[in-house]
């Protein structure tokens, strides 16, 4: 026998609760935003509870807080631990890829939910990753939130907090305020900022700059296109006067040429010295000479930009001296808001392998060591396990600027005649191209996109680059030689173990 029952009738009260789910990263203030949230709602005489379900590891998962709130009765309410599809009034996102996750997950309904999130990227570690331009396509997670979404409040929230010296949990509390969702005046607001106690005025003034997004809208930032921030180049007399000579190279390059080249010169010397960007000039002259403004120069400018990049290889030397260059400690110290009063540790994590290693000897030393797996072998027990250096001590900070200081011994190193001998056979495929096909040569050129990085990430681009470049050689004599090399270098950009080259290359053998 079958029973009908009724509905169990909906309790009204459940309809008065608020439901907000914070999605942040680490060191985006996503806690500090939560606990803000519920001084808020508590001092307006609201039940407030709020949990969290912390994320992996950074940008590979990302920290969901979530807080329930409604007026407070004589009755206890029974609050959820975590948000449920379809049913969350506000969803705060502290970074756009993160707004994508939220609507994919179900969060975002066009029935009830305002969506406020920032429009900065905090790359995820698999766009990193990725051999060719792997980050996400930020319009198309905009088209989506616009579709979702009862409200959609879009800022860049971080730079609107950087300005005010403050993070982005400011901004996005003001947005929040600003969006009208919640039943609070906005002082209530600045009054829950100020009850905290810390960092008071910088995070009310990013507040403010959020409110007035989410209420006025906030123009595109320009300043990179109004400001010019290169430095002016100072230095020796001698030094200097060898620079404005190849200033005057430059100069009188092609007029479509002279940008790139200009920016190249600048990495190559930064990289070694002037007589490198010598050098560097050299090289490139000698493919202007086989190019024309018929073109628009694409060969040279291809070349400029190619030529400069395989010059500034990534060995140890070159690490250790970003490391610890006064420009990268600047930046880390304002990024992080480091005064007197405040302890700013730096950790750096190395972990070289036995070629590494070896790259630093003398080049024919080194060339001894590489062809003896005994000796290969003992370099990796001595030297395979991670090393965690603390540049912010004196002792390793002064380690790694002597290091990152060997830049006229680097000339005589293994990895430097590697380079070199890798070089002189690239152009030199180049080279034979430019005379019987102008497009193939442009592709060569472009193949050297595949190398990139050091260590594992440097050996498998070089991989995909000598098997590009194999099959370059079979395509030759082929009218659409330049295309298929083109079709070679996308399917090498695909996936990092190279499956969809090697697949390519077979397609390629198979017309041969």
């Amino acid at each position: 026998m079958n029973l009908a029952l009724d509905p169990k009738p909906v309790d009204p009260a459940v309809g008065r609760i608020l439901k907000i789910a914070i999605i942040a990263v680490g060191g985006q203030g996503g806690g500090v935003l939560t606990n803000w949230i519920e001084s808020l709602a508590r001092a307006q005489g609201y039940t407030c509870q709020a949990t969290s379900v912390a994320g992996v590891a950074q940008r590979t998962g990302a920290t969901i807080y979530y807080v329930e709130m409604m007026p407070a009765s004589d009755k206890t309410p029974v609050f959820s631990l975590a948000p449920a599809e379809g049913d969350v009034d506000v969803v705060i996102a502290a970074e756009m890829m993160e707004v994508g996750r939220a609507v994919m997950r179900g969060f975002v309904t066009p029935d009830r939910t305002v969506l406020i999130g920032s429009t900065h990227r905090a790359l995820a570690v698999s766009e990193k990753t990725a051999p060719g331009d792997g980050i996400a396509n930020s319009e198309e997670v905009r088209a989506a939130a616009e579709i979702a979404a009862q409200t959609l409040i879009l800022a860049d929230m971080d730079r609107l907090a950087v300005e005010q010296g403050s993070v982005i949990s400011s901004s996005l509390f003001g947005a929040l305020a600003g969006s009208g969702v919640l039943p609070f005046a906005r002082d209530a607001f600045e009054d829950a900022i100020r009850r905290s106690g810390k960092g008071v005025d910088a995070s009310l003034r990013a507040f403010n700059a959020g409110f007035e997004a989410a209420t006025a809208g906030v123009a595109p930032a320009v300043a990179h296109e109004t400001v010019s921030t290169e430095r002016k180049l100072v230095g020796p007399v001698t030094l200097m006067r060898g620079w404005d000579d190849l200033a005057t190279r430059v100069a009188a390059l092609a007029h479509p040429v002279q940008p790139i080249a200009s920016a190249g010169l600048k990495k190559v010397v930064d990289f070694q010295d002037v007589e490198y960007g010598t050098l560097y000039l050299d090289r490139l002259s000698e493919f202007q000479t086989q190019d024309g403004p018929e073109r628009d120069w694409e060969l040279t400018r291809t070349a400029a930009k190619y030529i400069a990049n395989a010059m500034v290889y990534d060995d140890i030397i070159r690490v250790a001296d970003l490391k610890t260059r006064s420009s990268r400690l600047l930046r880390i110290h304002e990024e992080m808001d480091a005064s007197a009063d405040k302890v700013l540790e730096l950790t750096e994590f190395f972990h070289p392998r036995a070629e590494e290693v070896v790259s630093l000897f003398p080049a024919k030393m080194g060339a001894r060591w590489e062809a003896s797996p005994a000796r290969m072998a003992l370099l990796n027990r001595i030297f395979s396990k991670g090393r965690r250096l603390r540049t912010h001590t004196l002792r390793v900070f002064l380690m790694l600027h002597v290091l990152g200081g060997l830049k006229r011994y680097r000339l005589r190193t293994r990895r430097h005649a590697v380079e070199v001998q890798h070089m002189a056979d690239w152009l030199s495929a180049c080279r034979d191209a430019c005379t019987e096909d102008y497009a193939l040569a442009v592709e060569l050129f472009k193949n050297r996109r595949l190398i990139k990085g050091y260590s594992d990430t440097h050996a498998r681009g070089l991989t995909k680059f000598t098997k590009v470049m194999s099959a370059a050689e079979l395509l030759k004599g082929r009218d659409d030689a330049a295309t298929w090399v083109q079709r070679l270098r996308e399917a090498a950009l695909q996936d990092p173990d190279g499956d969809a080259l090697d697949g390519a290359i077979e397609t390629v053998k198979s017309f041969l």
